[in-house]
């Protein structure tokens, strides 16, 4: 099977050496951690655990067990992790050194590697493998909720404008923009009309798509495939860049990824982050608009739409209505803008 064929299999691969390659800097009991959680967790989970138990393990070496070496840290030293250690720790992660550069970790950074870390002790401690598991005592840093970001109407209506003609691009950017407009338009627009994740859209293939019934394929987080459906003005601008694409003898005959780069391979998760911003920055410099922002954007559009947060749930691929309950947030900030001025001050005297 060549490269591009199967683009989850590939990134699957990918993360697995990278895996393999993270090991031999962590303890060598890390092995039965990952050996453990291998049938519950994605291979993309477990590549950030990686990342995360790094940062701890140097951690310790630096602040508790000093002159030790990571490799050489063992499950008794793991025992001797207290809460106090867990919760300094965390107070760390706000400003450390790792491998020479200056790093910080916010709220939700801080809440990830907390998880990790206990998924460690948890492990080890259902195993009998420990006698303590201290991490279970220290609380979740308190996430503050984010401000939705999101494009309105009109800003829908500009970006996809903007793909299309180019307007407001500056001269460099012209000679690209000839080759990559139609290709950029039908992105932009699937974004905006199906709410589909980015590992999503570079993922599809040229057999994901269906014309007769406006559907594509995608697979979602976790691995299952889904059917989603779009509206006549998605298939425009896919077919628009479809026939484009038939049309170019550049592209290799046994490509079969939907979307290409310009050097007619399958076009990159980094790639598709930098139009997106590209576009975006010229229609609402204020706005700092990435794919999960038009992924955002749709979501509102079909809950204003349909009034049904169940619906919108399904159709983003969620599997806690609670996840897209961020939607409905942006919604009842509509709702308080159209009430502003329903109480009169001074209503007028009746006639």
């Amino acid at each position: 099977m060549k490269p591009s064929d199967n683009y989850y299999q590939d990134r699957n691969f990918k993360n697995l050496d990278k895996i393999n390659e993270l090991l031999e800097e962590l303890p060598s009991f890390c092995e039965d951690f990952f050996r453990g959680v291998e049938t519950r967790t994605s291979t993309l989970t477990r590549l950030n655990y990686c990342y995360d138990l790094r940062i701890f393990f140097d951690f310790l070496v630096k602040r508790k067990f000093r002159g030790k070496e990571v490799r050489d840290l063992t499950l008794e030293d793991l025992e001797q992790v207290t809460d106090t250690d867990v919760e300094i720790f965390l107070s760390y992660l706000s400003h450390y050194e790792y491998a020479g550069k200056q790093l910080s970790c916010d709220e939700r950074a801080k809440a990830r590697k907390l998880s990790t870390v206990r998924s460690l002790f948890k492990y080890f401690f259902n195993k009998g493998l420990i006698e303590v598991n201290n991490t279970t005592k220290v609380a979740t840093p308190k996430l503050h909720e984010k401000e939705i970001i999101r494009l309105e109407k009109n800003e829908v209506t500009e970006l996809i404008d903007t793909a299309e003609c180019g307007s407001g691009i500056t001269r460099h950017m012209e000679g690209y923009h000839e080759k990559t407009k139609v290709r950029d338009t039908a992105i932009l627009t699937l974004f905006l009309g199906t709410g589909i994740r980015i590992s999503e859209l570079v993922g599809l293939n040229n057999e994901s798509i269906d014309f007769a019934t406006n559907s594509f394929v995608v697979t979602r987080k976790g691995g299952n495939k889904a059917i989603l459906y779009f509206s006549d003005e998605v298939a425009a601008a896919l077919e628009a860049y479809l026939e484009q694409k038939n049309g170019d003898p550049r592209v290799p005959p046994n490509e079969s990824a939907l979307f290409l780069s310009m050097q007619y391979r399958r076009i990159t998760v980094r790639a598709v982050e930098n139009l997106v911003k590209k576009y975006a920055k010229i229609v609402t410099p204020l706005k700092k608009i990435t794919p999960h922002k038009l992924r955002s954007t749709y979501g509102t559009a079909l809950y204003r739409e349909t009034g049904d947060i169940f619906i919108v749930a399904d159709v983003l691929g969620h599997k806690d209505v609670n996840t897209t309950r961020k939607h409905y947030a942006a919604i009842t900030e509509d709702r308080r803008k159209s009430v502003a001025g329903k109480v009169k001050l001074h209503p007028e005297e009746d006639e």
